[in-house]
């Protein structure tokens, strides 16, 4: 979707699923988001490979934005949640272009630019163990967390 489509549409929560499907536990925002959408009827899912300046198409004209991805902070054991605001997440020093934008900055420019960007942004990340190998699946340690992770997210946020 285009910004331009977005504008004058009904206002709607948003889950955005993050990661790429291809690399291991990478891929967990995904699966998660296709699992809610799975459980909820109607839900609005969108799923990407990528962040940065991307990231206004998919979440601009929306009033709830929950973002799923992973995450390896290497202090928590794979499939750990934690749950995010924008106002935790760090900012790029400098990004080198608009692709390494991070999402604080990207929220930014989008608001710059006259988007309606979301005022209510959850951020769930999963801890994981591998995200470099290609594989389609995620590890065990993290496969068997999902379901958890799904119901957690539908309470939390009351889908």
């Amino acid at each position: 979707m285009l910004l331009s489509e977005n504008r004058g549409q009904e206002m709607e929560t948003l889950i955005l699923g993050i990661g790429n499907p291809i690399l291991t536990d990478d891929g967990v925002g995904i699966e998660i988001a296709r699992r809610l959408k799975a459980a909820i009827p109607g839900l609005k899912v969108e799923e990407t490979n990528e962040a940065a300046v991307v990231i206004i198409d998919y979440v601009a004209g929306h009033d709830r934005l929950i973002i799923i991805d992973s995450i390896k902070t290497g202090q928590g054991r794979p499939g750990d949640l934690y749950k995010l605001g924008l106002e935790d997440l760090g900012r790029a020093a400098v990004p080198s272009s608009a692709h390494s934008m991070d999402v604080v900055t990207a929220f930014e420019v989008g608001r710059s630019l006259g988007c309606k960007m979301p005022e209510s942004v959850s951020i769930y990340a999963v801890e994981v163990r591998d995200n470099a190998c290609f594989s389609e699946r995620c590890t065990e340690e993290v496969a068997e967390k999902i379901p958890s992770i799904v119901e957690r997210i539908i309470v939390e946020e009351k889908l």
